[in-house]
């Protein structure tokens, strides 16, 4: 199940209008476009139902339009790597682990397809490293997965950028920019494969070492602390130097009689506030609830509940370098 709000389209976005109308809230015929009309439904059905009223299908209305079909996301284990990037993957595509790893999407970006928890894509040439990589070094698991079609894969992501794009064109609905069956399925699988999980956490690796710097550059030591710094890193990039100098001001009005752990939350509130105020207008808000989201160890971000230490085994507890516990 994925987050769907203003814009999104597919299959899901049709199973939300049917569910609105069967319960009197939509008006119109669906058609897997989440425009205005969609919108107002969805808001007015949120406020009827008790939920927070952010026009978004997140996993607790979802429960409200479909009370059988939301599942309780798996706890990730793993080094502290790996449980920055399910948290991040689960921000980026709506779905907890595993299945933020094996998220496919189509060309609603121009980008061609989208794949894994930072959305990898072969418009930018992020995805064709690492599918090389899986064929390159689990011949037997892809050829399992891919049959027959592995070769149509392989060379098209062999012939370059233009071959890349052309591939993607050829396996999707372009007008609800949506991966077909079987070639969906199939990437799912992937993605849920121990293998290429491993791959997709090495494919994030520069951003993880981003994310050090930038706990040894703010002093911050926690696992919340590298969690923010690589969703950061993975989302903005850095952080500007306008912005540092800012965070910096507001590090040294911290009270010196605060204990180590209230300076270390007091920290990431300040890098999470000053991120988000300086993000693009329209995504000031969305960005302040997901960095305060990882600060305080709990939030709610695209309506879905997000619990770090329970789900993401990720606590304020003091991490070293190589991001070992001590």
């Amino acid at each position: 199940m994925a987050v769907c709000k203003y814009g999104s389209t597919g299959d899901d976005v049709t199973r939300i209008q049917k569910a609105l109308k069967d319960a009197g809230f939509y008006q119109g015929e669906p058609d897997g476009v989440f425009g205005p009309q969609t919108e107002t439904a969805l808001k007015n059905f949120q406020m009827k139902s008790g939920l927070e009223v952010d026009g978004i299908v997140g996993p607790e209305t979802w429960g409200k339009l479909f009370p059988s079909s939301v599942s309780e996301p798996k706890v990730v284990s793993g080094d502290l790597d790996s449980r920055c990037l399910a948290l991040t993957g689960s921000f980026e595509t709506g779905k907890f682990f595993p299945d933020c790893f094996a998220t496919v999407t189509g060309n609603f970006d121009g980008q061609g397809m989208s794949f894994g928890a930072l959305q990898w894509n072969f418009g930018q040439g992020t995805l064709q490293p690492l599918l090389k990589e899986m064929f390159a070094n689990h011949q037997d698991i892809a050829s399992g997965i891919f049959g027959e079609k592995l070769g149509q894969l392989q060379q098209a992501i062999n012939g370059g950028k233009s071959a890349a794009l052309s591939f993607a064109d050829s396996i999707q609905n372009k007008a609800k920019h949506t991966i077909t069956d079987p070639w969906k399925q199939m990437f799912r699988a992937l993605g849920l494969t121990t293998e290429f999980q491993a791959i997709e956490v090495r494919g994030a690796a520069t951003y993880y070492e981003k994310g050090v710097r930038l706990c040894e550059n703010y002093g911050l030591w926690s696992e919340r602390g590298r969690a923010l710094m690589f969703d950061i890193s993975a989302q903005n990039g850095s952080i500007a130097d306008r912005v540092k100098a800012l965070i910096l001001a507001d590090f040294g009005k911290l009270p010196q009689s605060a204990t180590l752990e209230e300076i270390e939350l007091a920290k990431m509130r300040i890098v999470a506030n000053r991120q988000a105020k300086a993000a693009n207008p329209k995504f000031v808000e969305d960005v302040r609830k997901r960095k305060l989201c990882i600060a305080e160890g709990k939030g709610i971000v695209h309506g879905i509940s997000y619990d770090l230490a329970g789900q993401f085994g990720l606590e304020l507890r003091k991490v070293d370098g190589a991001g070992r516990r001590w």
